[in-house]
């Protein structure tokens, strides 16, 4: 074993939902959905955006020298595979509590199946948890669920705030608290994600934990993404609105760069790939993308206990990141 993982199976442990600590759950044939409040949708900067993410809007400089200014910035720290037929993907990740300073600011830790161009025909299927004050009113981080056929501009939202996903377990609550969460230097918890697509009806599905389906994304919602994704992507994203001039002190992931490896760093390990024969494949020539890796960085690495595995994030705004 290698030194980032020795001794990792004594104080790793499988996170889940805290909505189950009171005794959770639905009668059959019913789903559990989280409510949606009058303060939740208060909370929303814009209305009609409620349940979707910022769009990366340009907006003309103020000062009328022609200049465009993003309102948005998203940042990356992630591992990806693309140049082949994708089918799905597979992961386990740690969960943290990183602080967001803004509360029109996000962090989120998830896996991407994508497919389409950028532009805005972009197709993809998300899922992870994250932190975001506007979206659920706190700073603890949920399960969640995303899709859009069209670059995030008008089609797909979070969870179940719009038609998509169809979830079918009565047991897993989309937009859920997940309990108990890694600390610095203590235990470390982890979920397991896994999206695949069925090869008979062409859907998306969605499995957390150990062999939980929650649910899945129709065929029919897709362009690209109806016959397959053309790249998987996994690790963090924030967005910074730079509401200060400044860059946020939101924190990815654990809120400590990559380098400080187990206990400290938030991971990705296990990560595969699924093929049209719904067979589990390891990574093959991985890319790593750090935009801004003063702020949040990642590396990866291999062994026999982890597989593929990469270690991402950092604290934002600092010395190197102002």
């Amino acid at each position: 074993k290698s030194n980032e993982t020795s001794g990792t199976e004594e104080i790793i442990a499988e996170s889940f939902q805290q909505w189950h600590d009171s005794g959770g759950s639905c009668p059959e044939g019913t789903v559990p959905i989280r409510r949606t409040t009058e303060k939740d949708v208060l909370r929303a900067n814009k209305l009609r955006r409620f349940g979707k993410k910022p769009i990366r809007h340009l907006r003309r400089d103020s000062s009328g020298n022609g200049h465009e200014v993003c309102n948005y910035h998203y940042q990356h720290a992630v591992v990806f595979v693309n140049g082949e037929q994708y089918y799905g993907a597979k992961a386990k990740l740690n969960v943290w509590a990183p602080k967001v300073t803004d509360p029109y600011e996000f962090s989120l830790s998830q896996i991407w199946v994508i497919s389409g161009s950028f532009e805005n025909d972009l197709n993809t299927i998300e899922a992870g948890w994250q932190v975001s004050p506007e979206l659920y009113g706190d700073s603890y981080p949920r399960f969640f669920t995303y899709w859009t056929t069209d670059a995030y501009q008008a089609t797909g939202c979070y969870n179940l705030l719009c038609s998509g996903f169809v979830q079918t377990n009565n047991k897993i609550a989309i937009g859920a608290a997940i309990s108990p969460r890694s600390s610095y230097r203590g235990r470390q918890f982890d979920i397991g994600l896994m999206v695949w697509k069925d090869p008979k009806h062409g859907h998306w599905w969605l499995e957390f934990g150990s062999g939980l389906l929650v649910g899945y994304w129709p065929a029919f919602l897709f362009s690209h993404l109806r016959s397959h994704a053309s790249m998987v992507q996994f690790g963090g994203e924030i967005v910074n609105s730079r509401s200060t001039g400044a860059h946020t002190y939101t924190q990815m992931g654990s809120g400590h760069f990559a380098g400080e490896g187990f206990g400290k760093s938030s991971y990705f390990r296990n990560l595969q790939t699924v093929d049209w024969d719904n067979n589990l494949l390891p990574l093959n020539s991985m890319h790593l993308q750090a935009d801004h890796p003063n702020c949040y960085d990642v590396r990866q690495g291999r062994n026999t206990v982890w597989g593929t595995y990469f270690y991402y994030g950092g604290p934002g705004r600092n010395i190197r990141c102002p």
